[in-house]
């Protein structure tokens, strides 16, 4: 079994890195952030994802996990050096910044004196892996006898164990038999599960994250496209996207409406792909993305309209209780989130806000300090004039409504993530509205 390094221990990196060390390999984790180290070292996952916690624990006490700052001791240990950090939106620009994975090449490179594999798993500008080749071969002792692979990752933040371990396919963009035979090495255990391999170029790697991400959004986006049709024909999108969903072709899969998409992948991914694909000179094949990330937009705003039709017209001193601050449920990643866009909005324009999230409370405070927070879906609620739902965790979707009647001042509700059973919260008494139904 090749000896495996991961550098960047973030959510992909500390996931891989837990993951792969479970799964039999020896395994050491790298990131200049010592205090991260530090919290990994001692069990501690830096970030919340449900059944990591207890792989950390296993594979620490297995002997087989460590972390270290010191990517000299990476490039002694490791036979096949994951990189695993970010890329987010550059500041002013669509484009991806490339600042840390050119600073982890470069700073394992002087230290790979013998033959290895370093393995982008970042999502990427297409020639990325072109460029890093050049790169790690001019700054590295070992010269050509290091390749590069990319090998792109499909993470679904709440399901990341998951998707490590029994991942739905795995993505080998090499350059050489050798380079496919040490992938093959380094995810034995995941192949010997019948977990397919598509073996392709590095360019092709490169992409194949992007055009889902892509594909993804705009089946998203569609769905929301036609709630703004809808709501301008008096139509429902709820039983829309049903009937949609029976048709095999399209499948019911991401064919949701409501607030649309947010974290640190799906928006900064689009938007990295439309710039580089403007820079290739292919930027007109995927002008329509454009498109996407508007209609994705939108929905923030007319959440927010929603809730003012709902109050009346005004929403000065209108006491609003936010469900929701994650950008999904089972996550506490609140980058892009559209629910604390639509919390922030609403109390610019005069409402008061009072925030809770089952797993995004720290985070959420850190990033929309001018926001209350409270403890409790019943303690945000209490003496509300409206609630919101904004991020569809299963404690939201299994609310009481006669309960909750008996906290608010008003039953009103806005269900930005078609959650709710309308007829059943109706029922109890609500005014219930959703982006797309009359």
């Amino acid at each position: 079994m090749p000896r495996l390094t991961v550098i960047g221990t973030g959510y992909l990196g500390a996931t891989h890195a837990i993951c792969m060390a479970v799964l039999g390999y020896e395994v050491l984790g790298v990131d200049v952030d010592a205090a991260k180290v530090e919290r990994l070292a001692s069990g501690e996952v830096p970030f919340f994802e449900p059944g990591l916690p207890e792989l950390l624990v296993k594979a620490l006490e297995s002997g087989r996990l460590r972390f270290t700052t010191s990517f000299a001791e990476a490039g002694e240990f490791g036979d096949v050096h994951f990189v695993c950090v970010g890329t987010p939106q550059r500041p002013g620009s669509y484009a991806a910044d490339m600042r840390y994975v050119d600073a982890a090449v470069a700073d394992l490179a002087p230290h790979l004196h013998r033959r290895a594999l370093v393995v982008g798993k970042s999502t990427v500008p297409i020639g990325t892996a072109a460029r890093l080749t050049e790169l790690v071969r001019r700054l590295a002792p070992a010269g050509d006898e290091v390749e590069l692979a990319w090998n792109p990752e499909f993470l679904r933040e709440g399901y990341a164990v998951d998707d490590t371990m029994k991942p739905d396919r795995l993505v080998f963009g090499v350059a050489s038999p050798w380079a496919q035979q040490r992938l093959r090495a380094a995810y034995a255990p995941v192949l010997a599960q019948g977990t397919p391999a598509v073996v392709t170029d590095l360019a092709t790697a490169e992409l194949v994250k992007v055009a889902a991400n892509a594909f993804l959004a705009t089946k998203i986006s569609y769905i929301n496209a036609m709630a703004e049709v809808c709501e301008g024909t008096g139509a429902d999108v709820h039983d829309l996207a049903q009937a949609l969903a029976y048709d095999n072709r399209i499948g019911g899969r991401f064919l949701k409406p409501g607030l649309g998409f947010g974290g640190g992948c799906l928006p900064k991914d689009i938007r990295a792909f439309l710039h580089r694909a403007e820079e290739l000179g292919v930027g007109q094949a995927v002008a329509f993305l454009r498109e996407v990330d508007d209609i994705n937009k939108r929905r923030r705003a007319r959440t927010v309209d929603l809730v003012r039709e709902l109050v009346g017209g005004d929403l000065s001193g209108v006491r609003v209780a936010a469900l929701g601050a994650a950008f999904k449920p089972n996550s506490d990643d609140v980058r892009d989130a559209p629910a604390l866009d639509v919390a922030s909005t609403l109390q610019q324009a005069g409402a008061t806000v009072r925030v809770f999230d089952p797993a995004a409370m720290d985070n959420a405070r850190r990033t929309h300090p001018e926001l209350s927070y409270g403890q409790s879906t019943m303690e945000v609620a209490r003496d509300a004039d409206v609630v919101v739902l904004l991020t569809e965790w299963a404690e939201f979707r299994e609310i009481d409504p006669v309960a909750l009647a008996g906290m608010v001042a008003h039953a009103r509700i806005v269900d930005g993530r078609h959650a709710l059973d309308a007829a059943r919260w109706r029922a109890a008494g609500w005014e219930y509205r959703a982006l797309g139904r009359p």
